[in-house]
């Protein structure tokens, strides 16, 4: 961590930091980690090797004189407020220092906002101060917050604590919203900072604290398009759910053959469904058919561009903000048992062995006759009678096969911890439990990684002629610096690494054998996954270490993810010559740039909502206690993970009692002076809850004796 805090600082000379923004800029996503990006934070500027003004950090020795660089007093760039008090006006070129704003001269601008300042001389030592005389351009238009009422007028307090002002709304434009409503305030207007901002209220999303206003302010807080325009909608509407015999015509037919979906008990859309059928020769043909989305979504059309713009279906607690308008993603695309649907289909010939004879990659019509949840067939796997258990067993046996080659030939199985929430009718909730990976989990996994491995191969390593534009999922090698590091912590908990075997990925896969069962497991396998590069979507093919796969994509998924659509798109093309639109390599390769970043965004998102359903959920736990693991350690406490509903929060270096703790950063340990007791990664305890501040989801813990 601080070799590469010391390497982000020296490739910005000159420019002043928040620690959110470097966590941002180095990909820091999880508490610990960035706990520990400020605890390093703090020690380089102890050392003097940063220097800090507020809560910003620079370089030391690196401060610039703007008034040098510049050659009038007048500056554009984009201000970021700090605590809702005062501001910085920041610059793309790095080798201009901030702009510091006091709160006296922040004008009626919002955080985000492109600004014009004029400068003042500069105080000594310090950032050039300035005052901001125009807003150039706002960042958002429109604001989220909680309507309230003060005597006779009403205020909508912001949510985003950069916009450190309230929004004064007329009784005439409150649109039927009362207070406590959760609101959208538009037509915002700001002429002079010594009045408030007024506005309209565009939208009432819902009382504060309700399931719909948690969504909808999640949204908007990752910008993510929850809403479809109107075009979108009529256009999906215009859309016919009858198929066109000369369709049917052209494709491969399953309608009489057993075919169905596995999925999860509350999924509303099924993309993908199985079918095995044992041949003449010994060997199994198992069809991976997958939602023909591509042939109701042409390219350019309207749907197509808002699918584009959202990237992929977001997963929040009780709510799903889908890619697709629901018209296609839960009826004329999906699955759904009894009907007719077209499909995209892998055909693969293979052996009792796992070994691929032959494959086609076809279009396809299927009814399902059956719609499966995970855990009914895992009852059917574990002897109870269903009609179409031979078919179930079959593709079990199979998958079991596929997934010991797989795990053999390099792959490496990591286990990711994951909570589901009962909620109520109001979407409060009122029971928290770990997901379970079973046997029906991975027989449904292997198939897919199947027909993702088949397809990419498919235009990745052509027999003839030159590699075509494709859209692969790839992952890097692991950093060997973080390899290291992860050895070190992992020898710390009494389990064997060796970062220098040749073959890293059978280290993990060693790893994670040994640590299976035990309440470390999901410790270990987060880190392991933290000290990996990200998995991304990319048109130049360089594999996928994690599972040990030359050639790998998308194909499976296409209801919710637009990297699946583009997928079917170009093997339609260059398969059957579709008269799909020719995609060049640049456009692929932005698109390939925009669907990974909407990916990463919708990681974020979904975590901020499981986190606040776990904060919800412990509201009513106050005084309660836990079995914990310590899951991170910085300068100013613990952090530990509750091991049954997976929540982390805070012990406080002050509530640690009857020693004095010192961090040692090589022992991944806080050791007592006096008593030489200590707090190690990995330790289980026994906690007790002692505060929860739902507004800005943090749990404190003291350790229970």
């Amino acid at each position: 961590m601080k070799k590469k805090i010391i390497a982000f600082f020296k490739k910005n000379p000159g420019r002043e930091f928040k620690s959110k923004d470097i966590a941002k800029k180095l990909g820091i996503n999880s508490d610990h980690e960035y706990s520990s990006l400020k605890a390093v934070l703090h020690n380089l500027f102890e050392e003097k090797y940063l220097s800090k003004s507020g809560k910003r950090f620079r370089l030391a020795g690196s401060s610039k004189n703007i008034n040098q660089t510049l050659s009038s007093n007048r500056v554009t760039g984009e201000l970021q407020i700090v605590n809702g008090s005062f501001g910085f006006v920041v610059f793309k070129d790095s080798k201009i220092g901030d702009v510091f704003i006091a709160s006296r001269n922040l004008g009626n601008a919002f955080n985000g906002d492109t600004v014009e300042a004029v400068l003042f001389s500069g105080r000594k030592g310090k950032n050039i101060e300035g005052q901001i005389v125009k807003v150039v351009k706002r960042k958002r238009e429109e604001i989220v917050g909680t309507l309230k009422k003060s005597k006779s007028f009403y205020l909508i307090e912001p949510d985003d604590p950069g916009i450190y002002r309230d929004i004064y709304i007329d009784k005439s434009n409150l649109a039927g919203a009362i207070e406590g409503d959760k609101v959208v305030a538009g037509k915002i207007e700001w002429d002079s900072s010594m009045q408030n901002p007024e506005g309209k209220i565009i939208e009432v999303i819902g009382r504060a604290g309700s399931l719909d206003a948690e969504i909808v302010s999640i949204a908007r807080e990752f910008d993510l398009i929850y809403k479809f325009p109107p075009k979108v909608l009529h256009e999906a509407s215009e859309i016919k759910e009858q198929i066109e015999p000369d369709e049917i015509k052209r494709r491969i037919d399953f309608r009489n053959k057993i075919v169905f979906t596995i999925d999860p008990e509350d999924a509303k859309d099924f993309d993908d469904a199985l079918s095995i059928e044992q041949l003449d020769n010994g060997n199994f043909s198992v069809g991976i058919h997958i939602a023909d989305v591509g042939h109701y979504i042409h390219a350019g059309s309207s749907i197509d561009k808002q699918a584009k713009a959202r990237g992929n279906s977001v997963y929040l607690v009780g709510k799903v903000i889908p890619m697709l308008p629901e018209k296609l993603s839960n009826n004329i695309c999906s699955l759904v048992p009894g009907e007719d649907r077209l499909t995209y289909s892998v055909i693969v010939e293979l052996t009792a062995r796992g070994r691929i004879v032959d494959y086609q990659i076809v279009k396809t019509i299927i009814n399902s006759k059956h719609r499966f949840n995970y855990d009914e067939v895992q009852t059917i796997i574990s002897g109870e009678e269903n009609k179409f258990k031979n078919e179930i067993l079959k593709l079990n046996k199979l998958a079991q096969t596929l997934r010991k080659k797989r795990l053999k030939e390099g792959s490496i199985e990591f286990f990711t911890s994951e909570v589901k929430f009962e909620l109520d009718k109001e979407g409060n909730p009122v029971r928290i439990f770990k997901k379970e990976i079973k046997e029906s989990n991975m027989l449904v996994e292997e198939f897919m990684l199947l027909a993702n491995k088949i397809t990419a191969k498919h235009i990745g390593a052509p027999e003839k002629g030159n590699v075509k534009p494709f859209v692969y999922r790839v992952h890097d090698l692991p950093d060997s610096e973080k390899i290291i590091e992860f050895s070190k912590f992992v020898k710390s908990l009494g389990y064997s690494f060796d970062p220098n075997a040749s073959s890293k990925s059978n280290q993990f896969q060693l790893l994670i054998q040994n640590v299976r069962g035990t309440e470390e497991e999901s410790l270990i396998n987060e880190l392991a996954i933290r000290s990996m590069a990200k998995a991304i979507y990319s048109v130049n093919n360089i594999g996928h270490y994690g599972l040990g796969f030359k050639y790998y994509t998308h194909f499976t998924s296409p209801i919710r993810r637009y990297s699946d659509l583009l997928v079917h798109r170009l093997l339609f093309k260059y398969v059957d010559n579709g008269n799909h639109t020719n995609y060049q390599l640049s456009e692929l390769d932005e698109i390939c740039d925009h669907i990974s970043n909407c990916e990463r965004v919708a990681v974020d998102a979904e975590r901020l909502s499981v986190k606040l359903k776990q904060t919800e959920y412990l509201q009513n736990h106050l005084g309660e206690e836990f079995n914990a693991i310590i899951s991170g350690l910085t300068h100013f406490g613990i952090f530990v993970k509750i091991v049954d509903i997976l929540a982390e929060g805070l012990i406080r270096l002050r509530d640690l009692e009857g020693d004095f703790y010192v961090y040692d950063e090589k022992k991944y340990a806080f050791i007592g002076r006096a008593t030489k007791k200590q707090f190690r990664l990995g330790d289980h305890l026994r906690v007790k809850l002692i505060r929860v501040d739902l507004e800005k989801t943090e749990l404190d813990f003291i350790i229970s004796e």
